[in-house]
C-alpha cells in the first residue's frame, strides 16, 4: 500500500515539477514526451511492485532487480501468473495512463459498462478477473510494441485509428477486440518494423 501511495505522490511531483520548469522557461529544453516518459517509468515501477507479490515467478526473471515491460512481455510464464492472479485497479490505472485509450474504449474492450469499470476505481481490494486481465495485458503489449515501432505514442495512436489496407481496411484498434485480431495487429507492426509495407 505504501508503494501505491508513493506512486501517487510521484505522479503529483512530476506534474508540479513540469509546471515549475515550464514557468521558468526550462520547458524549451524538454522533450515534449517527457511527461509521458515519466508516466511510463512509473508504470514500470508499478509493474515491479505488482510482480513482487508473485515470488515463484518473480524469481524466474534471472535475478534481475528491475523487470521492464520488455522483460515482462517476453516471459510468458510471468504473463500467465499475472492473468491468473488478476491485476488491481490501481495497477490498471498506471497501465491506462500510458495507453492511448479512453475510459469508454477500455470499457468496450473489456466488455464492461463504463459505470462498472469506474465503480471499482476506489476499491483497494478489487482484482480484475483473468479474462479482463488478459485483455489489459494484450492491449499493453500491442501499445508497448507500437510505441517502439513508431517512436511515439501519438504516431502509434494515429496508425491505430486509421483504416489499414493490410488489415482488410479495418482500423487496428477495431481488431484489438479479440486475440486473433491482436495477433494480426502485432504481425502488421512487425512488418512495419522491418520495412515491409502492404
Amino acid at each position: 500500500m505504501k508503494d501505491l501511495e508513493f506512486l501517487d505522490k510521484s505522479l503529483n511531483f512530476v506534474d508540479k515539477l513540469l509546471i515549475v520548469m515550464k514557468t521558468k522557461g526550462v520547458h524549451n529544453h524538454l522533450n515534449p514526451s517527457s511527461r509521458f516518459d515519466n508516466l511510463y517509468h512509473l508504470a514500470e515501477v508499478s509493474l515491479q511492485n505488482y510482480l513482487s507479490d508473485l515470488p515463484a515467478v518473480y524469481a524466474s526473471t534471472s535475478g534481475k532487480q528491475v523487470v521492464t515491460f520488455n522483460d515482462f512481455f517476453s516471459n510468458k510464464f510471468l504473463i500467465i501468473q499475472t492473468i491468473r492472479k488478476g491485476i488491481t485497479y490501481r495497477f490498471f490505472d498506471q497501465i491506462k495512463s500510458v495507453l492511448p485509450f479512453t475510459d469508454m474504449e477500455w470499457a468496450d474492450y473489456l466488455n464492461l459498462s463504463l459505470k462498472t469499470l469506474q465503480r471499482h476505481k476506489n476499491d483497494n481490494d478489487f482484482y480484475f478477473k483473468p479474462i479482463h486481465t488478459e485483455k489489459i495485458i494484450e492491449l499493453a503489449e500491442v501499445t508497448h510494441y507500437g510505441r517502439e515501432v513508431f517512436g511515439s505514442r501519438e504516431k502509434f495512436h494515429q496508425w491505430l485509428t486509421t483504416p489499414s489496407y493490410a488489415l482488410g481496411n479495418m482500423t487496428p484498434a477495431y481488431l484489438l477486440h479479440d486475440s486473433y485480431g491482436k495477433d494480426l495487429v502485432l504481425a502488421e507492426l512487425n512488418r512495419i518494423a522491418h520495412g515491409i509495407f502492404a
